[in-house]
């Protein structure tokens, strides 16, 4: 995608450590497979975030990425604290439209951001804020036009009502809220395996397909259909 506009993408993410990195894969995967499955999903998320047409990138990472990852990104260290505080850090320290995406939809693509980036380029946008509800009650993706971290300091994070009191914040403030396609984060292994379905052709899917097809994973699931 081409057109750059003034908006700057921030991908969150955790260096990918076995025992450190999307552990409730783990069982059934090992630590290992499990970090090298959340590597895959992260440098497809940056893949797909270097084709958004942004003025600027951001790697906001706790741990050191590959060289990989960090091309063309500015990599920056998360702050201390919870999650809440972490993103108020990113939101207090971005200056114009910022959009936030985390580590654990890669399948999401600039289809799925397409109201958003019409809205914001448009002579006059309907839309203050942008948010991407997750199916475990969280959100994908957060976008605000005005950063500032007191929009989310202090909302309750990793819980089913995240995504709801985040927007609830957001509505307190004065904002518009816009909404974009729910998608599935990979919290589990059966969410893996679910967004390998969607994305058949990718270096993720077939991971997941190795992993699924590993004799050590549990019968009733390792005859899922990806």
């Amino acid at each position: 995608m081409s057109n750059n506009m003034d908006l700057t993408v921030v991908v969150i993410a955790k260096e990918c450590l076995p025992g450190r990195v999307k552990t409730r894969l783990s069982p059934p995967l090992s630590p290992e497979s499990a970090a090298a499955i959340a590597q895959i999903s992260l440098t497809q998320t940056l893949d797909t975030a270097r084709t958004l047409p942004a003025k600027s990138r951001w790697l906001v990472m706790d741990g050191t990425p590959t060289a990989r990852d960090a091309e063309g990104f500015t990599v920056v260290a998360q702050q201390s604290g919870g999650l809440d505080e972490r993103l108020a850090a990113i939101f207090d320290a971005v200056t114009g439209p910022v959009l936030l995406v985390g580590m654990d939809t890669p399948q999401f693509s600039a289809d799925h951001l397409a109201p958003l980036l019409a809205d914001w380029r448009s002579g006059a946008p309907g839309h203050d804020a942008w948010i991407g509800p997750a199916t475990d009650g969280g959100f994908w993706a957060l976008a605000l036009r005005r950063p500032s971290g007191r929009l989310v300091r202090g909302v309750p994070m990793s819980t089913e009502s995240t995504g709801q009191r985040q927007r609830e914040r957001l509505v307190a403030e004065g904002l518009s809220v816009g909404t974009l396609t729910e998608l599935t984060d990979m919290d589990y292994f059966d969410d893996a395996v679910a967004i390998a379905s969607l994305i058949p052709a990718t270096k993720f899917a077939h991971a997941v397909h190795a992993a699924a097809d590993n004799p050590q994973y549990p019968a009733a699931l390792s005859g899922a259909r990806l």
